[in-house]
């Protein structure tokens, strides 16, 4: 009996250890995370932590977010992370060397990006009692891609051209 019990708890132990490790396999969830990382040529490291939501048929801006005036993560999941390891310039304005959760709000073509201090958080639920702890907001022009991707996708490139591309909606901003 008591070899029973012993096997008993031991394979509860066991069990219980394997499903929360698997809890916190995120590469397992519908929008797995993803990074996006690159030394620019000021020197500077650039580092975006996000989930990649899927279109699975949806269309952007109806369906899924990004919507007009409403503020999103950037990604899904936990808030997109941008990190860069030394002060650069946003589009000509000054970000300090840091870890922030980046945001935007689509106007349109036109997009306001947000750089909040406030960056180990869950989506954007909790931006607006974070809002003052905004670093950076800058507006960019939206475009189109000639290609569609169905999974969101950050690139960076080495001359600092940071590029948000889903479905045929490109948002480029400029990081020195």
């Amino acid at each position: 009996m008591k070899k029973v019990f012993m096997l008993t708890a031991f394979t509860a132990v066991l069990f219980s250890t394997f499903s929360a490790c698997a809890q916190d396999d995120k590469s397992k969830r519908p929008s797995p995370p993803a990074i996006a990382t690159q030394t620019i040529a000021s020197g500077a490291t650039i580092t975006i932590n996000y989930s990649q939501p899927a279109l699975k048929g949806r269309v952007i801006g109806k369906d899924i977010e990004p919507k007009d005036g409403q503020i999103w993560r950037a990604g899904a999941n936990e808030a997109t992370v941008f990190e860069v390891n030394k002060a650069i310039m946003v589009e000509g304005k000054a970000l300090p060397a840091g870890k922030y959760a980046f945001f935007t709000i689509a106007n349109g073509n036109e997009w306001t990006l947000i750089f909040n201090k406030t960056w180990d958080t869950w989506g954007a639920y909790d931006y607006d009692k974070n809002k003052a702890n905004d670093a950076l907001q800058v507006k960019v022009k939206a475009g189109t891609s000639a290609t569609s991707v169905e999974r969101l996708t950050y690139t960076i490139s080495k001359a600092g051209k940071v590029s948000l591309n889903w479905a045929t909606l490109q948002v480029d901003f400029n990081v020195k």
